[in-house]
């Protein structure tokens, strides 16, 4: 163990993606670039009997590419899409993990809501078939902190090993504790992010029930229901998912001659301490955690040309995130003055839940390695209420610092900046 340095930088060096509009980095990242929705039609369960039919769906993924057969049997697709984030962004890294590192690379990675799968199929084996029948490895391959867990099992990482768990905002809490946990000098490495896979009948029927889903326009396709921002926006869409970054000490990195796609320059998180569904007046919290995110390390508020928000595409989400952004951001965030750029790649993705951050993360440190704006689809109709300058198509920009922002059922809130990489 190092002792602590707050100074100490840390860059991402490895993604890795598994989602509804690509399953590795290039594939989801020129999905993004070139407005492509993943969102279609529901096919995990019969849907015949719900008004909402679209999903965000992860397709033609084979889990056992990327594990042992016998444990893709005994988990779920949130392990699944976990494990095959982390190892692909190792991968992409070009890190090789040894007896001689393994205790310096930790693994901080969360999901929403764990293995409800392997819940309601063991509940299903219960009681059809009697209690002698229930898997004796459900509880361990179900737990909320399994894929980490088993990240490291696959992966050889046994340092610091920890699960966030933040609602919507996981994957972002988990890239910021990340980097913190390498300035603290636990350990030089992180696999950092989140999965989840939520598309199940009665999560369906609950997110129906609150009246949070939302449907197209009158005559359009359903990837036209995520639109966020817009006035039109009548509620959001469940997608799944995985992500994975890899967090590495500066030094390191460059001694390794490692590439690196963004230095990580901010983290704050707050909570509303209001409701568990609705976020709290003028999104405060938000602007809390955002504002965190800015002082940690004294990065200027002039200087975030673009935000990845959470921006679900419910009529009081946005509109409390808009104000949370003018909160910080002041009149710079209005439409009119074309200053600071929104990007809502939940447009293409719906909302990944607990894998939403590790997902927007990806896609903000892409936004800043190629400075190039994924452009926000759907979105036509401006909203006053939610006076913030979304464009829907894509484009180069100079983009010095991107921040990515998501908020979690029960008030969670928190915000992650990355810094373009010059070299220096």
């Amino acid at each position: 163990m190092r002792q602590p340095d707050y100074s100490r930088r840390v860059v991402v060096t490895g993604l890795g993606i598994v989602s509804p509009v690509g399953n590795d980095k290039d594939t989801a990242w020129a999905s993004l670039l070139n407005g492509v929705s993943g969102i279609r039609e529901l096919t995990k369960f019969d849907t015949s009997a719900y008004s909402h039919k679209a999903a965000g769906e992860v397709r033609d993924f084979d889990a056992t590419a990327w594990m042992d057969p016998k444990a893709v049997r005994r988990s779920e697709p949130a392990m699944w899409y976990g494990v095959a984030a982390a190892k692909q962004a190792i991968a992409d890294a070009g890190l090789e993990i040894t007896d001689q590192n393994r205790e310096d690379i930790g693994v901080v990675y969360g999901t929403g809501a764990g293995g409800q799968t392997l819940m309601i199929d063991n509940w299903q084996v219960l009681t059809e078939k009697g209690p002698n029948r229930v898997a004796p490895t459900f509880i361990a391959n179900g737990l909320v902190d399994s894929t980490s867990g088993m990240i490291a099992i696959e992966t050889g990482a046994i340092g610091t090993n920890l699960c966030v768990v933040t609602a919507c905002s996981t994957g972002t809490n988990c890239v910021g504790e990340g980097a913190e946990l390498i300035r603290r000098g636990d350990v030089h490495t992180v696999i950092a992010g989140s999965s989840e896979m939520p598309l199940l009948e009665v999560a369906h029927a609950g997110f129906g029930n609150m009246r949070g889903l939302g449907s197209p326009r009158a005559g359009e396709p359903l990837a036209d229901v995520s639109r966020p921002f817009d006035r039109t926006r009548d509620g959001f869409v469940l997608g799944e998912g995985g992500g994975g970054l890899i967090l590495e000490d500066l030094a390191l990195a460059t001694a390794r001659g490692a590439h690196i796609y963004a230095e990580v320059v901010g983290y704050g998180t707050a909570a509303d301490g209001h409701d568990m569904i609705q976020p709290i007046e003028k999104g405060s919290g938000s602007a809390r955690a955002m504002r965190q995110a800015l002082e940690r390390r004294g990065v200027p508020a002039d200087e975030v040309d673009v935000i990845n928000p959470h921006g679900t595409s419910t009529p009081v989400g946005d509109k409390r995130e808009a104000e949370a952004i003018w909160t910080v951001f002041g009149d710079r965030a209005a439409a009119s003055r074309e200053s600071l750029a929104i990007s809502a790649t939940k447009s293409m993705t719906g909302h990944m839940m607990g894998a939403a951050g590790a997902f927007e993360a990806f896609a903000t440190v892409m936004t800043v390695a190629t400075q190039c704006v994924p452009g926000t689809i759907n979105y036509r109709d401006f909203d006053p209420e939610a006076d913030v300058w979304v464009f829907s198509d894509t484009r180069q920009m100079d983009v010095r610092h991107a921040l990515s922002n998501n908020i979690g059922l029960g008030g969670h809130n928190a915000a992650v900046i990355f810094k373009r990489w010059d070299g220096r």
